[in-house]
């Protein structure tokens, strides 16, 4: 369960395998912090996806590494219960829980990015992720979201705000976009480098540094 930290204002929700986590990861997040004013970050490494392969790496040791890229802000959160589960999980059941802990008030984000949020409308119960979040979605600079397949071009259309100000005044139901500067990396590459023995000097770009040593002494994602 996320510690609270005493805090108020609204809660970024970051979900995925983290397989492994990244400094691209790293990167979403503390731009949601600052562009989005939002007073957490909670993190939330998936057990059993069920929209793909099985991760990499156990669910333990993704755990170790997102609890050590984390640790250094304090405004990050750890959020076990996925991990803990052998059972596939959906966002939706997910924010639902997170709703019933935080309360009805309280405003929650949803953070993804632009390749995430176009196949939204393939997720299981998708509509009702508006009913308990905000969606804001990350961008890459001079690729703006747009150009939508129906229903989601409508939602996307009848949803988005400009401002995440908007996440004071209710605790669920819009979109919004905020673009993200740094550079993009994928976990497929990360794990594909690490395979094809890559040096160290090269994967410190991709990593955080604990990160890379729980990988190498544990000898994770080599054939």
């Amino acid at each position: 369960m996320p510690e609270l930290s005493g805090r108020t204002g609204a809660v970024g929700i970051l979900g995925g395998t983290f397989d492994p986590v990244h400094l691209a990861h790293l990167a979403l997040a503390r731009a949601a912090l600052e562009r989005l004013g939002l007073a957490q970050v909670v993190w939330i490494p998936a057990g059993r996806p069920w929209h793909r392969d099985s991760p990499g790496a156990a669910p333990a040791d993704r755990l170790v590494m997102v609890r050590a890229a984390i640790a250094d802000e304090s405004r990050f959160v750890l959020d076990t219960a996925e991990a803990d589960t052998a059972a596939p999980g959906y966002t939706v059941d997910t924010l639902a829980r997170l709703r019933r802990q935080f309360g009805a008030t309280r405003p929650l984000v949803l953070l993804m990015g632009a390749d995430a949020f176009r196949e939204l409308a393939s997720w299981h119960r998708w509509r009702e992720i508006f009913n308990l979040a905000h969606i804001a979605v990350a961008t890459r600079p001079g690729f703006p979201l747009v150009e939508f397949a129906m229903p989601l071009a409508e939602e996307f259309n009848a949803r988005r705000v400009t401002s995440a100000d908007y996440f004071l005044q209710k605790p669920a139901g819009s979109i919004v976009t905020f673009e993200l500067v740094a550079g993009t990396v994928s976990a497929t590459e990360v794990r594909a480098r690490i395979a094809a023995g890559d040096p160290d000097t090269t994967l410190s770009a991709l990593l955080p540094a604990p990160v890379l040593d729980y990988i190498r002494h544990n000898n994770l994602y080599r054939p």
